[in-house]
């Protein structure tokens, strides 16, 4: 078994601890570790988890890792140029907002310093980081966002520049800050054992999830646009007002041993949603919202299809994490005018989400879906295992005739392609509505879709639903495969009940 780090810092750590055919999120049984600084064991313990964290680390130094029975891994961690400490600059549990005290310490971290956060609830409004730096959130330790929306400064649209700043579903415009709000940072990392309470519940913010009030859209819980060599490790993240982690413009951004938690009625509450990014890695994160656990995006075309905020989301991998309910597991669109390509997901456990892999999109969007792999997976009790909707009805004009209709539609830059995904060793248990839908334009037909060694079984529910949110979409129900312009190739599978499906296929393509 190969263990490679994932995530560190000065004084933590994420290893991923290989990648079995069994390892999912969870080892396949529990493993005991030691850890060693030098010929001195200065920890051990047993972990259930392929991706595991540690804390209370030493900066500067060499360490050797290894379960029972396999290789060391050995890694050094980096040093640190001082610790800042938030309650040296006025932070205490008992302020309603802590947002100027915990300001100033981020202001006296040195270069390559650390903001340290003790055990403790600590209200404040948005924290902005700067680059080069570590918050450290201490097991116990709770940032708590307040609710205040007079004392949340708001991000406006564009920059003096003209970039975008805010955004909200794909298109430039003011939002409150975020919780956590990083701009233009490089070298940050947030990491420890504490947590980053959004306060979705303590105010009312679930009670707009669609409105403006006060000039903005709701904020995240962790905000992050144009930033640079960042991680996220070990902590939790929970209670958002809206997308709980919103990566945009970023590049080189990793995302380890996680927990991304909301509950499950609180309205667009996505867990992780990287948009115009290039090269994220999204790597033993366990996640359970109110909407898509991870939804990838690449912005959208505006009203006026104008488009100069629009870049491409790439490289992407998702692999060993858990997701358990909301609306989708891992999601590609609906915003993904500039294109969301070269996509992984791997080795991830889908438990109880209205859909496992859904890539959706419609008329007006443009931009391609492409290079999508899912492998090595397996799901639970996921009503629609695999989508693919270019009928989605989203926005106001979602439900009229030129993006629902079947007939075809001349071909231009709006109009969106998906091609190339590919699905391979995935099992599915417990289908409810469909193993899978594919509804393609008539004039882009979905092409290159190739399914090879998928199983799957059925629940026993007695009725079902539409597998896919479009017009005209008939009740499924323990269907295997539904299709409508899409090219599949289907392989030693052993859902197919016979030999009908794909004579189906090939008069519906």
């Amino acid at each position: 078994m190969t263990i490679h780090v994932s995530a560190q810092t000065a004084r933590t750590v994420s290893l991923c601890l290989g990648a079995g055919k069994d390892a999912f999120y969870f080892l396949p049984e529990p493993k005991a570790w030691t850890l060693w600084r030098g010929d001195e064991i200065i920890a051990s313990g047993t972990t259930d988890r392929v991706v595991t964290f540690l804390d209370g680390l030493a900066p500067a130094t060499h360490y050797r890792f290894a379960l029972d029975g396999e290789t060391p891994c050995e890694f050094a961690t980096p040093p640190c140029a001082g610790d800042v400490d938030i309650r040296d600059h006025g932070a205490t549990p008992d302020a309603l907002n802590n947002a100027d005290a915990i300001a100033a310490a981020v202001a006296a971290v040195s270069i390559g310093g650390t903001l340290r956060v003790p055990a403790g609830r600590w209200k404040t409004g948005p924290i902005f980081l700067k680059s080069d730096m570590v918050l450290q959130l201490d097991e116990g330790a709770t940032l708590a966002f307040i609710t205040d929306r007079d004392s949340i400064p708001i991000l406006p649209a564009r920059t003096e520049a003209g970039t975008m700043l805010g955004s909200w579903e794909g298109l430039p415009d003011a939002c409150f800050a975020s919780l956590i709000t990083a701009l233009y940072c490089k070298g940050l990392h947030i990491t420890g054992r504490g947590t980053l309470d959004g306060g979705g519940a303590d105010g009312d913010w679930w009670d707009w999830p669609k409105e403006t009030r006060d000039g903005a859209r709701r904020p995240r819980t962790l905000f992050m646009n144009g930033c640079e060599s960042v991680s996220i490790s070990g902590i939790t993240v929970c209670n958002s007002p809206s997308w709980t982690i919103h990566p945009l413009y970023c590049k080189d951004i990793t995302f380890s041993a996680l927990k991304v938690q909301n509950p499950a009625d609180s309205p667009n509450t996505d867990g992780l949603d990287p948009e115009c990014c290039d090269g994220v890695l999204i790597e033993g994160v366990h996640f359970t919202v109110g909407d898509d656990c991870i939804a990838i995006k690449a912005c959208k075309r505006g009203p006026n299809r104008e488009d100069d905020h629009i870049r491409p989301c790439t490289d992407i991998t998702v692999r060993h994490c858990f997701m358990e309910r909301g609306h989708g597991a891992v999601v590609i669109g609906s915003e993904m005018s500039g294109s969301v390509t070269n996509v992984t997901i791997e080795h991830c456990e889908f438990l109880g989400t209205d859909r496992g892999l859904r890539l959706k999109t419609r008329r007006g969007r443009g931009g391609e879906i492409a290079n999508i792999s899912l492998r090595r997976c397996k799901m639970d009790q996921v009503d629609t295992a695999i989508v693919a909707n270019c009928f989605y009805f989203c926005d106001a004009d979602g439900k009229s005739e030129w993006v629902q209709s079947r007939s075809p539609y001349p071909v231009d830059q709006s109009t969106p392609h998906i091609h190339d995904i590919t699905i391979r060793d995935v099992t599915i248990d417990n289908v409810r509505v469909a193993v899978g839908a594919f509804y393609g334009l008539p004039e882009a037909p979905i092409t290159d879709v190739s399914i090879r060694a998928v199983t799957a079984t059925f629940d026993d529910s007695e009725s079902g639903d539409v597998p896919v949110m479009a017009l005209e979409i008939p009740v499924c129900h323990h269907e295997s495969i539904v299709s409508h312009f899409a090219d599949l190739t289907i392989e030693n599978c052993s859902f197919l009940p016979s030999d009908q499906l794909n004579q189906e296929q090939a008069n519906q393509c």
